[in-house]
């Protein structure tokens, strides 16, 4: 059997632009469209709460940006956390305080398991991933947290359930009030 070329940044830099998301996770390009309006303004709201919230020395960023965490594993989480000494030019060389991720259609296996895998290994300290269900009360949200190396739960809330985060800074999230 013959081995399996890895891909590497080099080959992700050399897809098209085209409208569509390349991403290279485990050294396989991974192609998404662009996201749909609801995932769009869930990302903005959240944007919104998470930048308001954010203490100086971190930032809070959205998509695109690269965030290259191995060599053949660049992507573009929806929105990031990081210490702002860590931005680059070509955008993160290191793993974000938290990666989150908004569910579409066309990405939903891969957030919830590949990107949720690479996440973990790489070592993204939080990791985030919202559901912006049909209407306003089927958004959801799960957060992870990472601990001894492994994802731990910290809360699945849904509708107007509130969590506060303290990781990576206190923040208070209604997962109903990001798509209102």
């Amino acid at each position: 059997m013959a081995a399996v070329e890895m891909l590497t940044r080099e080959d992700l830099d050399r897809m098209p632009d085209d409208g569509n998301r390349y991403e290279l996770i485990e050294g396989e390009i991974v192609v998404a469209p662009s996201p749909r309006s609801r995932h769009q303004v869930v990302l903005a709201r959240l944007f919104r709460l998470l930048d308001d919230a954010c203490p100086p020395g971190l930032m809070v960023l959205f998509a695109p940006l690269d965030v290259q965490l191995e060599e053949h594993s660049v992507v573009e989480p929806d929105l990031i956390v990081f210490d702002e000494s860590a931005l680059g030019e070509r955008g993160l060389a290191t793993a974000p305080l938290l990666a989150v991720e908004i569910l579409s259609p066309s990405t939903r296996s891969l957030d919830l398991v590949r990107k949720k895998r690479l996440y973990e290994r790489t070592g993204v300290a939080s990791y985030w991933v919202v559901d912006p269900g049909d209407a306003d009360d089927d958004v959801s949200m799960t957060a992870w947290e990472l601990r001894e190396g492994r994802y731990a739960a910290l809360a699945a809330v849904g509708g107007d359930e509130e969590w506060s985060a303290t990781v990576p800074f206190e923040v208070t999230v209604v997962p109903s009030d990001l798509a209102r």
